[in-house]
């Protein structure tokens, strides 16, 4: 009689074992819950159908500037909030600083531009992004940035590493450096300047020196085309 008993001890061990492994099976996937911000309509539209076409994502909302960014996330609080950088009332970067700074928990966000720039780049890490992609990004980059950021963690694509340590490896340029360089740019002499300042031109003329200096550039038009490029200034502003 031993034999069945222990046959039988044999078959409840079996399904006792099998029936864990078929629950599991029926658990789903969570979904990440993303909310786009983006001033420009088609940029927004053409993220918000790859976003979609991503197996458990779900776009859950569309902000056309930065404050509706901010009202939108805290009345959906997403999984993940990809902001652009340029936008009217708020720019992204003041998106991510407000929400870094005043959230909890900390949000998980990551910023999208048209292109690489330095300066940008610098100042979304530090106002607490996680992630940084260009609008040129493919769906498999898109899809690989967001579903780290989602799990925690931070990822930048190889070639915004590389601009990343170019950024950190530049001396920053001091506030009123920015503002005499910025007059340069738009085509202001010395003299115009340090009028508009309410500094002297021998004052200018040393920020100038000092700019040149810290961007490596041997002329002002040069220093002029290094910022612009980093991203530090704009042309005719």
């Amino acid at each position: 009689m031993l034999p069945p008993a222990s046959q039988s001890r044999g078959e409840n061990s079996h399904r006792n074992i099998a029936r864990p492994t078929k629950s599991l099976n029926k658990v789903p996937l969570q979904e990440i819950r993303v909310l786009i911000a983006d001033d420009h309509p088609v940029a927004r539209q053409g993220l918000s159908s790859i976003l979609k076409s991503l197996t458990g994502v779900q776009v859950v909302g569309e902000a056309a500037d930065g404050n509706e960014a901010c009202e939108l996330y805290d009345q959906l609080s997403p999984d993940v909030l990809i902001v652009d950088l340029r936008m009217p009332e708020k720019d992204g970067l003041q998106v991510v600083a407000e929400l870094m700074s005043s959230r909890s928990p900390k949000p998980r966000i990551i910023v999208i531009t048209t292109y690489e720039c330095e300066e940008d780049l610098r100042r979304a890490i530090m106002a607490g992004a996680k992630g940084y992609l260009v609008k040129v990004a493919d769906p498999r980059q898109i899809e690989e940035v967001l579903r780290a950021v989602a799990a925690g963690r931070t990822l930048f694509p190889a070639e915004i590493t590389t601009k990343l340590a170019e950024a950190v490896a530049h001396p920053e340029l001091t506030k009123r450096e920015l503002q005499v360089l910025q007059h340069a740019a738009n085509g202001r002499s010395n003299k115009e300047i340090g009028s508009i300042l309410y500094i002297s031109e021998a004052t200018v003329k040393g920020h100038i020196r000092s700019i040149l200096t810290k961007l490596e550039a041997k002329s002002r038009a040069e220093a002029i085309a290094i910022a612009v490029e980093r991203g530090l200034i704009r042309w005719n502003t």
